[in-house]
């Protein structure tokens, strides 16, 4: 399979330059675990957004749990701000078929009612399966079907891409 990746670094670093005029001292941010809290992490830093950073670990309210199950790394969600009537950065790693989003915002209203939600995706590899659309993007990546690209952060922090290929059924 050859598809060239985009760097991660350069991506995150014309992401960021989209999002600094968006931001405001309202403006609250939420990564989606993992990536997307490896992602939120650095813009919440790099933007000097004030209001501490929250993360999502949205495994219970995945379409899929009870075919994917509980993993054992999974975190607690920590939103560390009242939700209702706020603006919020909700950011993840790479946007592909919606349902992550989807699950992310159902969690999120179960902290309360935000006024608005964007959604900020460093890769966005097309294939939507609900219609949801990111309102900030890094880069855009055409990648075989069902092949599955990955955010990797390695020990000092820097992201890399990976795609693997989907896995013949046996």
């Amino acid at each position: 399979m050859s598809v060239t990746l985009p760097d991660p670094e350069r991506v995150y670093t014309d992401l960021l330059a989209r999002l600094k005029p968006a931001v405001t001292p309202e403006t609250v941010m939420v990564g989606i675990q993992t990536g997307g809290a490896w992602v939120a992490e650095r813009l919440h830093r790099d933007l000097g957004i004030a209001t501490p950073l929250g993360t999502l670990n949205i495994s219970f309210y995945r379409d899929d749990y009870s075919s994917s199950g509980l993993h054992s790394n999974v975190r607690p969600s920590q939103i560390p701000f009242d939700v209702s009537g706020r603006r919020i950065l909700l950011v993840d790693d790479v946007l592909y078929t919606g349902r992550t989003v989807r699950g992310a915002m159902n969690e999120l209203f179960d902290y309360g009612r935000p006024d608005t939600i964007d959604l900020v995706v460093l890769v966005d590899r097309g294939e939507r399966q609900l219609p949801i659309c990111a309102q900030f993007i890094g880069a855009t990546v055409s990648v075989p079907k069902g092949a599955k690209l990955d955010l990797r952060r390695d020990d000092a922090g820097r992201l890399s891409l990976h795609l693997e290929e989907k896995k013949p059924d046996a």
